[in-house]
């Protein structure tokens, strides 16, 4: 090569350049045709995605497990302290009628030893299948209400239909007619307990246990697939008495209606 002639050297320095920006050209070009899937950086952020949405999915389902176990001891909760309200209702009323019974008692004695008997006797044989005999409305409502509490339904029923008969015009009657039904209709007499429940409505209209009565009539009718009952008594029920558990019960249950095409 003849050093005074350097447009050969000159030649060869940018054929290796444009070789090397050639080069360049191409690895850039081929990262940017490398498909997103086969990308390494796409495909961890893809398993970090993936990985993230079971850990959401098992919190999710956890969340809503925890919730409807909460809900349902909540519900639990509410008729065991309905129950007791009503005891200590009941609790109430026995205190201040406990004088009167002193003195019923009392008298009781006295007729009986002063010749009486005859009379005792008729009154004893007409209630000897009260659980309480001697006992006034109050103490053989609460045995009965007591035998119900103890899951002993056929007890508590025939208590509650003995009380019936015997105290009519009890303050309690419309309380008693209500858990007779209860009593029927958890030992499924659902005709029986259909009938109890009906009775509430039509001989206490003004009863506090109307709405609850109401709903179980819907129940009865539903367990006896009288369909169209069934469904006017629950949309009463949701209807009348708006925002109470035995709406939300009613609403629970024509919706059950609704999916089994009833």
């Amino acid at each position: 090569m003849n050093p005074a002639n350097p447009q050969p050297l000159y030649r060869a320095r940018g054929g290796a350049r444009f070789a090397a920006l050639v080069a360049v050209g191409m690895l850039a070009a081929g990262c940017v045709t490398t498909p997103p899937e086969e990308d390494p950086v796409v495909q961890k952020l893809t398993e970090l995605d993936g990985r993230l949405l079971r850990i959401e999915r098992v919190l999710t389902n956890q969340s809503l497990l925890e919730m409807s176990q909460r809900i349902e001891a909540a519900q639990s909760e509410v008729r065991v302290l309905r129950g007791q309200l009503e005891e200590l209702q009941h609790a109430i009323g026995r205190n201040q009628d406990q004088q009167r019974e002193v003195y019923a008692d009392v008298d009781r004695r006295l007729s009986a030893l002063e010749g009486g008997r005859m009379a005792g006797t008729s009154s004893a044989s007409g209630n000897s299948a009260l659980p309480v005999p001697e006992g006034d409305d109050r103490a053989n409502y609460q045995a009965a209400f007591d035998l119900l509490k103890e899951a002993k339904y056929t007890e508590a029923a025939n208590a509650f239909s003995q009380f019936i008969a015997t105290f009519p015009d009890s303050a309690l009657a419309d309380n008693a007619h209500y858990w007779l039904g209860e009593a029927r209709y958890v030992n499924k007499q659902y005709a029986e307990a259909l009938r109890d429940f009906r009775a509430v409505l039509e001989k206490f209209p003004d009863s506090r246990k109307t709405p609850d009565a109401l709903l179980k009539i819907g129940y009865c009718n539903y367990e006896l697939k009288n369909w169209d009952e069934a469904r006017a008594a629950l949309n009463q029920v949701a209807q009348e008495f708006a925002g109470t558990t035995a709406a939300r019960l009613a609403s629970q249950r024509l919706a059950k209606m609704e999916s089994e095409g009833r």
